[in-house]
């Protein structure tokens, strides 16, 4: 049987309870997402990712770290990092050298921005951020707002490829999302179902184009929570159509699929009808997502201390032994393409390192 790991979970608490081992220790478990209600400090988090890799050393550690109001780590020397419109303003301005002088500073700024996120993190022990945003900024939507470097598709695709070859540079991969466009629509897919009603080709002309331009350098995509009435009735994370037909055959990705959190209300309706946590991730899985995600769901005052993922991992086997999903080892190939394939410094090593404090100077 090939070998599949396809579910990113999340864990309550600053350190690993005995449950958490147990369910990290699953075999159909590929990793565990971070939240700020994961942090206390950099040893305590430093301590976290040792013991999560002490269970088995293939288990990819995740977090939404982007820079702005989405950085789950602020504090104990964490640099804090710009909105990612900062840089696409900073494009904006030409400066005295002439013309295009403030794109290539914005490059350089992202190049550098992108070099501390991914350094700081994985002296942590932390593999992957789920960064860049590659939506466009149309001014209405308040869930992406200042997470977008610009309107023009043109401007995010080289400054998200600026911030790209920072984390590259640092020895992280990337994900960029959420594919095909999450920032025409003003709807939170979090609390809502977003409808975006244009046409596949304003979308693949404007919102996707980045995702082409971009197809030899995007290590990961996370698809987007919305509905593309005019492409699938199906939200992007749940369509065939999006992830097989459009991204990877006609805009040439060939990096891991990620789907958005599944707890999230713009994953909880299928073709009209409610999902239960596991119809969800076997319909992620069977549309081409490689991994699935469920976070907030270990929270004992709020949703049942884990249940809803103890509640997964039985569904998806049972459905594994029914048939009614199928492990692809290519997957799991894609999974572990994401680990950093060198060791990183140590945070104290990091502060002297000249390449990182050159960075520092540059981010903004």
């Amino acid at each position: 049987m090939a070998q599949h790991a396809p579910l990113i979970i999340d864990i309550a608490a600053l350190s690993l309870s005995k449950i958490d081992r147990q369910r990290l220790m699953h075999p159909l478990v590929g990793g565990v997402i971070l939240f700020g209600r994961n942090w206390q400090d950099r040893q305590q988090l430093t301590r976290l990712c040792r013991d999560i890799k002490a269970l088995r050393r293939d288990l990819l550690i995740c977090v939404d770290h982007e820079g702005g109001r989405v950085q789950r780590f602020k504090t104990d020397g964490f640099t804090h990092l710009p909105p990612m419109r900062a840089l696409g303003e900073m494009w904006l301005q030409d400066g005295k050298a002439g013309a295009g002088s403030g794109a290539l500073q914005a490059c350089n700024a992202a190049t550098a921005c992108g070099f501390v996120l991914g350094s700081e993190l994985r002296a942590c022990g932390v593999d992957l951020s789920f960064t860049p945003v590659l939506d466009l900024d149309y001014g209405g939507s308040s869930v992406i707002g200042d997470r977008a470097f610009a309107r023009d598709p043109r401007v995010v695709s080289v400054l998200a490829k600026s911030l790209m070859h920072g984390l590259l540079q640092s020895g992280m991969a990337n994900c960029g999302k959420h594919f095909p466009g999450h920032g025409f629509v003003k709807a939170d897919s979090h609390t809502d179902i977003p409808v975006d009603r244009r046409s596949l080709k304003a979308i693949l002309a404007d919102d996707a184009a980045p995702y082409g331009w971009l197809n030899t350098t995007l290590s990961s995509v996370m698809p987007a929570h919305v509905i593309y009435p005019k492409v699938d009735s199906r939200a992007a994370g749940f369509s065939s159509r999006w992830l097989n037909d459009l991204l990877r055959s006609q805009l040439g990705f060939g990096g891991a699929i990620f789907s958005d959190d599944l707890s999230m209300a713009g994953a909880r309706l299928l073709d009209g009808k409610p999902l239960t946590y596991t119809q969800a991730a076997i319909a992620a899985l069977n549309a081409g997502c490689d991994m699935v995600l469920l976070c907030n769901q270990t929270l004992v005052d709020s949703v049942g201390g884990g249940l809803a993922v103890d509640a997964l991992m039985a569904g998806l086997t049972e459905a594994l032994l029914k048939g009614h999903w199928q492990p692809h080892e290519v997957s799991d190939d894609r999974r572990r393409a994401l680990l950093p394939r060198s060791p990183a410094p140590a945070w104290d090593d990091l502060m002297l390192q000249r390449d990182y404090m050159h960075a520092l100077d540059w981010v903004p």
